[in-house]
Parts: C-alpha cells; structure tokens; sequence
C-alpha cells in the first residue's frame, strides 16, 4: 500500500517537552481497545489522540497528549482525533480526523487510518469524519488550516497553494497482509 510518511513540522519546545511524555498504546485487538478505554474512561466522552506508526499500527493517548509524544517523535502515517462508541458487546469507531498541527498530515492519509483500525480489530468508519486540509503559506511560511475551500493566509491574506504542502512527507510502501 502507498502512502505518505510524515515528519513532525510543530515547534521544537513542543518535541522537546514531548520526550519527557509516555509514548502511544499500541492497538493490535479489539480487547486491548477495550482494556485501553477501561484504562482511560475520558476517552469516550472527549475522543482521543492517535497516530498512525510507521508499521501500520494505531496506537493511542489520552486526549489532550501531543502527537509527537504518542508517536515518540517518529514519522507517522496519520495522525489526529478519534472517537469511541462502547457497548456491552462492541466498541465502534464514530469519528475520526487528520487534526495534528504538528504532523500536518494531508486527507489522502485516510487508508493508512482505516487498515490502522482495523488490524486494532475494529470496524473503521466509511471515511474521515473532519477533513482538515493543511497548506503552508508561500509568503509567510505560517501553518493554515483551509476552511471552507478558501485558500487564503489568515495570517498575511496571501493566496494558498492549491497541493498540500504544509510539512514534510516522504512516499512510503506499507506492508500488506
């Protein structure tokens, strides 16, 4: 499978303090999912933060946890929010985003999520829920999130390119199964 790999792009005090934070949980089965929810009984009211590694696992933080913090400063595949729904007999994946404004990844990142999720032995959702849309401004260099299709700097008012290009990313070959 091809897809992205993407570096970190945040602030560097943020990377630095991140080291000091616990790594993701790896999610390889539908009962460490649920061991995990048990562990973090937040997460299924306000979400939680994830990663996408570079083997293709999902691995998991409390909410409001830096990525690169859960993906210990490593390249990821995705990165972003993802919402639980847990029943007796289930738990479901309701909602996902590519929301991480230090890994900035792009939309196409989507079918590195979904086999994430489920080789975590859950059923993904169709699609992501929120589609962030990153670009760099060519004239400040400042981070944007698109809103809208409007394609403009909020921070300079200049015009946005129309391609991703708001970090680093580099082509990268996932092993199948």
């Amino acid at each position: 499978m091809d897809v992205h790999a993407y570096s970190y792009v945040g602030p560097d005090e943020i990377r630095e303090a991140a080291a000091s934070q616990p790594a993701g949980t790896p999610i390889s089965s539908r009962d460490e999912a649920a061991a995990w929810l048990r562990a973090h009984p937040d997460a299924l009211a306000e979400g939680a933060t994830y990663v996408v590694d570079l083997d293709g696992r999902l691995l998991l933080a409390p909410r409001r946890s830096e990525h690169v913090a859960c993906a210990s400063g490593g390249e990821v595949l995705a990165a972003g929010e993802i919402r639980f729904y847990r029943t007796a007999d289930a738990i479901d994946v309701v909602a996902v985003s590519n929301l991480s404004s230090g890994y900035c990844p792009d939309t196409s990142c989507w079918p590195a999520v979904q086999r994430a999720i489920r080789l975590a032995g859950l059923p993904p959702p169709g699609s992501l829920s929120s589609e962030i849309i990153w670009r760099r401004c060519t004239s400040c260099q400042e981070k944007s999130l698109v809103k809208e299709n409007w394609f403009v700097c909020v921070f300079c008012d200049a015009e946005l390119p129309a391609g991703w290009n708001a970090g680093t990313r580099r082509s990268f070959v996932l092993a199948t199964e």
